[in-house]
């Protein structure tokens, strides 16, 4: 039975003979066993076992494993098409225990969807990546074949929505497979391959103003004090880090774990806690209570609210945000002390382990925000009264995990278990071509493909020489005049050489927000140089090494804050857009990216970018701009950089490049001059919890915000910034309507 119940796995045939024109590139397989989740047709939920098997872009469900019944044929059976689009849904319960949940939709068409579950959220991480690649295999087969888009057309798209027609017939086997009542333990918690490789730098890519100092250690966790916001006099940012030997999910699993027994092993404070509310998957309301003689002489009992909202990012880190509440199902109770816990983040990354070493390992690091004179007494003279309150024993949470995780084997080996037959399959024999077409289709999800690695911090996964190696230059080596020269004259060469360049005068451009005349100004924007940011440099692709970014390619002319009854796509069609305006019909090219936030009202934040010359046809702006929707999802990256602000703000949003693509869905808008691109943030749920926790400190946060096209080929690096804006402290309600 426990064969039966193996977890995913992956491998890859060639799918050609030698020398067809597919003879380099590999058949992708991923199959293994997952929950269905859905609706029937008279309204029932049902959740059944099943296993799924992808086989380059085609996707099979069977009640049994294929490989242990020849001849089995498949309940569901279908193609992924370019538009597929999938989503993280977070946790969730399945017959009485705890599975994490994917949905699955086309974004032309939602009416085709469908919901699938598994064990652990590695497992959900490693079956979005399998479905990426199985993208990525469609889109190839469109944009290399003449006839590809008449098949993909005739062929039947997969669709898990509803359930199948009824056949009164079922297998006897079938009840071997479904155990009620023991939720995801009928899947086996062994991890497959296919993504522990992609799992690269933790290194962000905009520079950060923090200066850490350890000035203290405790059972081997390293307690850190932000010594560069030491004199703000509200509080201090104090964090606890340590190295844990353990996968990042298992670390992530073991902190979201509300089970008692378990919670009891490592966390001295919050280890009685109750689930009060969840949504989304990714956001819930705890309660909890705790009886402090450990840490006071006296004995009154405590009890305390708080929210937690967790998401995983492109790089695989898992970012948890805690934060006190109130919640009406939990008011005060008689005999406790309602207390405010401490603002704190968990952040947990993966650490780059040398190939073959079989051993995963993860920095886990606890930051919460300390009154200062309660800290800076503790801090000077060593005063034993701070190891008697709830900010010590929320640090001494990180000691405790690691202590946990040492002394449970199982914890630390549970994710790193590999099938022994199973292969990685990263397509690493496509050709250049491939390359250039085909990672256009690497897009959706919040964190997920494998691609999107990429875009952090390495793209050529086949050299596996290369991982583990990524480095940042230091500043005296980024600055250095060749290099920053050398990425200048590359960037340049994205735009017609042999054209004159205009004369671009902004005073010609007003849009809805201002532009600041200097810092002190607010609810402004303006367009800083692009220092502040990494990008890839010339040898990225030999030793993933990164500059410092220049001035960006294009001109920032114009934004609009804008208020809106629904989602606003096509502004540049609007008369009152600054691209109908006669000035804008006179420049070369304008880009216009439509940031499209929820909220109630909706908003829509407008930039416009402008160029001098022409754009050169042949350059990877000049393919971006004419390309498939596809290309473009693959490489439109967004590196966003708070410079001032609360410093929960600050990790909700990181420092690390997004290819939006894969995170929400962009629709592009290609006519005349201009391209538009709209971002709609709220066709992902992890992207509408972030921007509703920025809504709420929006006045008094300072942002910068880098777009790039990502160079993923030796002719294309070095990177460069196209284009810059800085936001100042944005007032919800000094948006306007389109043309008041």
């Amino acid at each position: 039975m426990e064969a039966e119940a193996a977890s995913s796995r992956h491998r890859s045939d060639a799918s050609v003979a030698h020398g067809s024109p597919d003879a380099k590139r590999e058949l992708f397989e991923f199959f293994g066993w997952v929950f269905h989740l859905g609706v029937n047709t008279i309204g029932h939920e049902f959740c059944h076992l099943r296993f799924l098997y992808i086989r380059g872009k085609y996707v099979e469900m069977y009640k049994r494993d294929p490989h242990e019944n020849p001849g089995v044929k498949p309940i569901r059976r279908g193609v992924i098409s370019p538009s597929f689009m999938v989503e993280d849904l977070g946790p969730r319960k399945v017959n009485d225990g705890d599975a994490y949940a994917i949905r699955f939709y086309n974004r032309q068409d939602e009416r085709k969807k469908g919901e699938i579950a598994c064990a652990t959220a590695g497992e959900a991480q490693k079956w979005m990546d399998a479905f990426d690649h199985a993208k990525q295999q469609a889109v190839y087969e469109l944009s290399n074949s003449g006839n590809a888009r008449d098949k993909l057309n005739v062929e039947i798209e997969i669709n898990l929505e509803g359930h199948r027609p009824r056949v009164r017939r079922y297998a006897q086997e079938l009840k071997k497979l479904i155990r009620i009542g023991q939720g995801p333990e009928t899947l086996l918690r062994l991890s497959s391959y296919l993504s522990d490789r992609y799992f690269h730098s933790n290194v962000g890519d905009a520079i950060e103003a923090n200066n850490w100092k350890c000035f203290h250690t405790i059972n081997g966790t390293r307690i850190f004090e932000d010594i560069a916001d030491s004199k703000a006099g509200k509080g201090v940012l104090v964090k606890a880090v340590v190295v844990i030997e353990a996968s990042v999910d298992t670390v992530f699993e073991v902190i979201l774990n509300l089970e008692r027994s378990r919670r009891y092993e490592w966390d001295t404070f919050s280890g009685d806690l109750e689930l009060i509310d969840s949504y989304d998957g990714h956001y819930d309301v705890l309660y909890g209570t705790f009886e402090p003689k450990c840490l006071t002489r006296w004995n009154s009992r405590k009890d305390f609210v708080f929210s937690r909202q967790w998401f995983r990012a492109q790089d695989g880190t898992y970012t948890i945000i805690q934060l006190p509440a109130v919640h009406k199902k939990r008011p005060v109770r008689s005999g406790y002390k309602r207390i405010t816990v401490n603002p704190s983040t968990w952040e947990i990354r993966a650490i780059n382990m040398p190939m073959g070493m079989g051993t995963d390992k993860c920095l886990v690091t606890q930051m919460m925000e300390i009154q200062s004179a309660k800290w800076c007494k503790w801090k000077n003279g060593r005063c034993s009264k701070f190891e008697k309150t709830v900010p010590y024993a929320l640090l001494c949470q990180v000691s405790g995990l690691k202590e946990y995780v040492e002394a449970n084997p199982a914890l630390k080996s549970e994710i790193s278990v590999i099938i022994s037959q199973a292969k990685a399959s990263d397509m690493s024999g496509s050709n250049s071509d491939y390359e250039d077409s085909n990672e256009a289709v690497d897009k959706f999800y919040d964190a997920l493909s494998a691609d999107s690695y990429s875009s952090e911090e390495s793209d050529d996964e086949e050299n596996d020489e290369k991982v583990g190696k990524v480095r940042l230059k230091n500043d005296s080596w980024a600055m250095s005049g060749m290099n920053l020269k050398k990425s200048v004259v590359d960037a340049h060469r994205e735009l017609d050489p042999h054209a004159t360049p205009i004369s671009i005068n902004p005073s010609h451009f007003r849009g809805s927000l201002a532009k600041g005349q200097d810092d002190s100004d607010t609810n402004c924007w303006s367009s800083p140089g692009g220092s502040g940011f990494m990008i890839r440099g010339k040898d990225y692709l030999r030793d993933n090494s990164k500059v410092k970014g220049s001035d960006p390619l294009l001109q920032l002319i114009g934004v609009d804050w804008l208020k809106v009854e629904e989602k606003l796509d096509g502004v540049a069609l609007h008369p009152k857009s600054l691209v109908q305006s006669e000035p804008g019909k006179k420049l070369p090219f304008i880009l216009m990216v439509n940031l499209q936030i929820p909220a109630k009202p909706n908003y829509s934040l407008v930039f416009y970018y402008a160029s001098d010359r022409p754009v050169n046809k042949t350059s990877l702006l000049g393919k971006f701009i004419d390309g498939t929707d596809a290309f473009r999802d693959a490489r439109f990256k967004l590196i966003p950089s708070i410079i001032e602000g609360y410093w929960m703000v600050k990790r909700a949003v990181g420092t690390k490049a997004c290819l939006l693509g894969k995170s929400v869905t962009c629709n592009y808008l290609r006519q005349d001059n201009f391209l538009e691109i709209d971002v709609d943030i709220g066709s992902s749920s992890v992207a509408r919890r972030v921007i509703g926790l920025v809504l709420g400190y929006v006045t008094s946060i300072v942002v910068d915000m880098a777009i790039l096209v990502e160079a993923k080929e030796e002719a294309e690096l070095p990177e460069y910034i196209l284009g810059m804006v800085r936001l100042n402290r944005l007032r919800p309600d000094s948006a306007v309507q389109l043309g008041d």
